[in-house]
């Protein structure tokens, strides 16, 4: 009986660490007992996904792999990034039969069909790995990490366009397969072209819905419903196929009926560059939306109440010495299933912020989705990027690709005034972790113009924000790279790396479990 409580211990604390389940009760324990007995321990296995980067041929794409040193983790691991199939090409004929291609390709190999070789495979925690790709044609990448290379494991595609009507710096954080997605800000007016990027990371094929809504509600889409994705594949489409309707916000809703994938839009418009969209993490309360440049010239609030009741919502900015409710902008209410745009201007009058989205007094929790469209420059040498709503760092949370110039954190502390801890680490090419440490007092953005950079470093290196103490903290981080008057930049949210998971102690006998 000891041998089979022992073994049923060890299986759910592996779960648990493995795929983030965080509480187990015993027969008989309460809630309180097991959290208190609870440990968290670094998670062993990590999946990224990162979207095909672009169809431009004057792309030019770079990928930074890192994981935080953790002395808890294990001392071995892996990190690799694979490219995906393409489309259609799932690896077998009719009946389970192979093809003569594939047939041929094991016989060379010794009876096994070689595999593509990794990008940016690291070899240990504390010092990036980088790869670069370019022009067109670049896969969509599957990802995993184990051992000491899983917990914090993250990783950064930065594609920049020099010219041409898609020029920009598209900027994307590799992304956790799930089942479900919100992008708000997304488009199908005739000045632009977004294409969701759906990539399926297991050996069966996913089942995907797109639900499109825009001003008046769920618009109706003759090609959205039952996409495939076929396994170890990625898939693309382009929004403004799905319906005749030229919408000019619209959010989209992604489901998995079967399977998981990651989920990003890359956006393209005719007059402000491209870049990437990434998921809103969805709020039901407050939702912050970190990092406005001081240098906005417009910004534009979409968002939707995705369940089944109306949100009214007060509205803030955050900004360098406190909080205030803009002029105008007092309230907002989203009709639930509805499209609620608003165009805050200049909201910033020339000063960093954030904008921070609470129940309005008295006001229902209802869940929304919501993002930014931010521009700066002027005229012909304007360029676009988006903020969503990001989750807060509840302990460490890393942005991978930063260079000696270029790179601006904002750190937002909306309720009580936090510390954290930013550690510059190694660079792709040898130096020494930098940390330094920040207060940010209640209710204000701090914005980072010059952030840590490691010493005698050379290439890309990571930024990691620890929480130390006090209220909630979130952040993001811009990379600018200007070029030829164009203020090209695009944003990333910092959201917590969750590279632990609370794993409970045996509060009780689990061997009554077995009987």
């Amino acid at each position: 009986m000891n041998r089979t409580t022992l073994s049923l211990l060890a299986a759910t604390t592996a779960l648990a660490a493995v795929t983030g389940v965080a509480a187990l009760a015993a027969p008989g324990g309460t809630p309180e007992r097991s959290a208190a007995a609870a440990e968290r321990l670094p998670v062993e296995r990590s999946e990224l996904l990162c979207p095909e980067p672009s169809l431009s041929e004057l792309a030019e794409t770079g990928y930074t792999s890192f994981t935080p040193e953790d002395e808890a983790a294990g001392p071995k691991g892996t990190a690799e990034l694979l490219p995906a199939e393409e489309e259609g090409e799932t690896g077998g004929g009719k009946d389970g039969e192979k093809d003569e291609d594939e047939e041929g390709a094991e016989e060379e190999d010794g009876g096994e069909k070689a595999g593509p070789d990794p990008v940016a495979p690291l070899k240990k925690p504390g010092a990036p790995a980088v790869a670069s790709v370019s022009g067109a044609g670049a896969p969509a990448l599957i990802g995993t990490a184990d051992g000491a290379l899983a917990p914090g494991w993250t990783a950064q595609q930065t594609t920049v366009i020099g010219s041409g009507e898609g020029r920009g710096v598209l900027g994307v954080s590799c992304t956790a397969p799930d089942t479900d997605f919100w992008f708000a800000g997304t488009s199908t007016a005739e000045s632009r072209q977004d294409y969701v990027e759906l990539t399926n990371p297991d050996d069966a094929a996913a089942v995907v819905d797109l639900e499109l809504y825009g001003g008046k509600g769920r618009i109706e889409t003759e090609t959205g419903e039952g996409i495939t994705v076929p396994p170890r594949s990625a898939t693309s489409v382009l929004l403004s196929t799905l319906t005749s309707e030229k919408a000019a916000d619209v959010a989209v809703h992604v489901v998995a009926r079967s399977g998981r994938v990651g989920a990003a839009v890359r956006a393209t418009d005719s007059g402000t560059g491209s870049d990437w969209l990434p998921p809103s993490t969805a709020a039901a309360g407050s939702a912050v939306l970190p990092g406005i440049p001081e240098d906005a010239v417009s910004v534009r609030l979409v968002a939707v109440a995705t369940g089944d009741r109306d949100a009214d919502l007060k509205v803030e900015l955050a900004g360098p010495t406190g909080s205030f409710t803009p002029a105008g902008h007092e309230t907002l209410t989203l009709k639930r299933g509805m499209v609620t745009s608003v165009d805050l201007d200049d909201i910033t009058k020339g000063e960093p912020g954030s904008l921070v989205l609470s129940p309005a007094d008295g006001g229902d929790t209802a869940p929304y989705a919501v993002a930014l469209r931010v521009v700066r420059g002027k005229g012909g040498d304007r360029e676009m990027a988006f903020i969503p709503a990001t989750a807060r760092i509840e302990a460490r949370g890393t942005a991978a690709d930063n260079r000696a110039k270029g790179s601006v954190l904002s750190l937002v502390a909306p309720g009580k005034a936090a510390r954290v801890k930013v550690t510059a680490s190694a660079g792709s090419g040898g130096g020494k972790p930098v940390s330094k440490e920040y207060t940010v007092k209640a209710g204000t953005t701090l914005s980072v113009p010059e952030p840590p950079v490691p010493s005698g470093g050379k290439g890309t290196h990571a930024l990691t924000v620890e929480a130390l103490s006090g209220g909630p903290v979130y952040a993001s981080r811009m990379l600018e790279r200007p070029k030829g008057g164009v203020p090209m930049f695009t944003v990333q949210p910092v959201p917590d790396d969750r590279g632990t998971v609370v794993v409970p102690e045996a509060a009780e006998d689990l061997s009554l479990l077995m009987r």
